[in-house]
């Protein structure tokens, strides 16, 4: 029953994140053909000073706010629960707004002086309020999570992302904007309004969820001071936090520093900006759609490793954490196996471009190595390991900006030199972080299990190549979901039967 609570609870939140995916994924082919490469690049270069300063203001707050939750509310001591809760948000609006009002006023000296781009300004003037909005609504969705409520949450985000979508097309038809600075502009204002929506809906229901336990009191609770509360929460959220700062700060060197490469290479900056935009706002957001599978279980994983390991089952989170690692590499292969043979398919599909096939081919790699790493990281924080979190993040995010550097310069590699960087600092991830979670997880994933995701591979490929012939005079649409289908029902069909038939 525990084994299938996990796959119960990941494949409703996979269907959950799919469809908000969906709705993200539709929201940036929207993009890609408004502002074009160009224009994708000058957002992609916004995006990572928007990253760091969410890492600020509300980084870590999801995590720990659902741990004290948990707690809390398994004690039914709905008076403390409510207390934190309040005191959290009394400080999260300060602390946010302040940041909000700074990045607003101060606009056009992150654009001339960090990103580098004067046009940027408008856009980064257009997202400072949601710079409030997220952390209210992070306080909010960790009270849902630490009771186990995921719908409200899921709901939301499905509403925030669509309203996203009609606030770009309206913004877009009815100013009419001239620029690509313009254009970027309206695509961070219908972000900060999507999320002022977000956090509007999450509020009603969490009034409504309140009001709902206020009746689920334990009398014998000692009610504790509001800085006793604020700590509790704090202890939590701020190793978090920094982590996500130091990461965050590095990734966006490596974002900032990435188009100087490129014109050092040769090319001009407009050129430079519409490579990052095909590579990595194109190529790599083909290929690593399927994550939200990854990141589905992950959801449920962490605070199920967290409880396995505060009651000692190690046999179980061993067997948990080999589990998922097997799964991932599998969506990897699945996903690898699409890309090979439907490349130019898939560009033109999503994109309408005839530019993309040997992109997403190069992007197979980074992805199949990165869908297994990237759990690590959430495993390590489960295991409460948040001090080899940072550690690592930083040792790889200083190889990715060092990589960046060296190899982006190089006129032969230009932008594959950037995915030849995050081929290997994906490995440098998955190696160290494997090897901590040893220490105290001594889980197994035998030979055999190698093998067969080898083998189920090679199947899967050759099935999609006749499924792909077969119906080369298909539609697009069409042609890309059966091999689809063929690839991943494939991979996982056969691993699936070899699990039984080994078990």
């Amino acid at each position: 029953m525990h084994v299938d609570k996990f796959y119960k609870d990941s494949f409703i939140l996979t269907l959950s994140n799919m469809v908000t995916g969906i709705i993200a994924f539709v929201f940036s082919l929207i993009l890609s053909r408004e502002l074009g490469a160009e224009g994708l690049g000058l957002y992609g270069l916004v995006m990572p000073i928007y990253g760091l300063l969410l890492c600020i203001t509300s980084d870590g707050i999801i995590t720990a706010i659902s741990k004290i939750t948990a707690v809390y509310f398994g004690r039914k001591d709905i008076k403390n629960l409510n207390k934190t809760i309040g005191t959290i948000f009394g400080f999260v609006i300060l602390w946010a707004a302040g940041t909000a009002f700074l990045v607003l006023i101060c606009n056009k000296g992150i654009a001339a002086h960090i990103v580098r781009d004067a046009r940027s300004a408008k856009a980064i003037m257009m997202l400072s309020p949601a710079l409030l909005f997220v952390p209210v609504s992070a306080v909010v969705k960790g009270f849902f999570y630490g009771q186990g409520i995921y719908k409200v949450t899921s709901t939301v985000d499905i509403g925030e992302k669509l309203l996203r979508v009609v606030i770009l097309l309206s913004a877009i038809s009815l100013l009419h904007p001239e620029s690509v600075d313009e254009t970027v502009a309206a695509a961070y204002f219908a972000l900060a309004a999507g999320e002022l929506l977000s956090m509007s809906l999450l509020l009603i229901c969490y009034k409504v969820r309140k009001r709902r336990i206020s009746g689920i009191l334990n009398a014998g609770c000692r009610v504790k001071s509001r800085i006793q509360l604020a700590f509790d929460v704090f202890v939590i959220s701020i190793p978090l936090s920094l982590n996500g700062v130091c990461s965050s700060i590095l990734s966006t060197a490596s974002t900032l520093v990435l188009p100087r490469r490129l014109v050092a290479a040769g090319f001009s900056h407009s050129d430079a900006l519409s490579l990052i935009g095909r590579f990595n706002g194109m190529a790599l957001n083909i290929s690593g759609l399927p994550y939200i599978i990854i990141g589905s279980m992950l959801t449920v994983l962490v605070p199920e490793l967290s409880l396995n390991i505060s009651r000692k089952d190690y046999w179980s989170a061993e067997e948990r954490i080999a589990q998922v690692l097997k799964i991932s590499c599998a969506i990897g292969i699945s996903t690898s196996v699409v890309c090979l043979v439907l490349p130019d398919v898939l560009g033109q599909l999503f994109y309408r471009r005839n530019d993309l096939a040997d992109m997403i081919r190069f992007s197979v790699p980074i992805n199949l190595i990165s869908f297994v790493a990237s759990p690590t990281f959430g495993m390590l924080n489960a295991l409460g390991k948040q001090n080899i979190l940072l550690k690592n993040s930083i040792i790889v995010s200083l190889e990715e900006l060092s990589l960046i550097f060296v190899l982006a310069g190089i006129p032969a590699l230009n932008i594959y030199g950037y995915g030849l960087a995050a081929i290997l600092t994906s490995f440098t991830a998955l190696v160290i972080n494997i090897r901590e979670i040893k220490k105290i997880c001594e889980f197994k994933i035998e030979l055999q299990d190698v093998i067969t995701l080898i083998l189920t591979g090679i199947v899967a490929y050759l099935a999609s190549g006749i499924a792909a012939g077969l119906m080369g005079g298909a539609a697009p649409a069409l042609l890309a979901a059966a091999v689809v289908v063929v690839s991943f029902g494939s991979v996982l069909g056969l691993n699936s039967l070899a699990i039984k038939l080994k078990a």
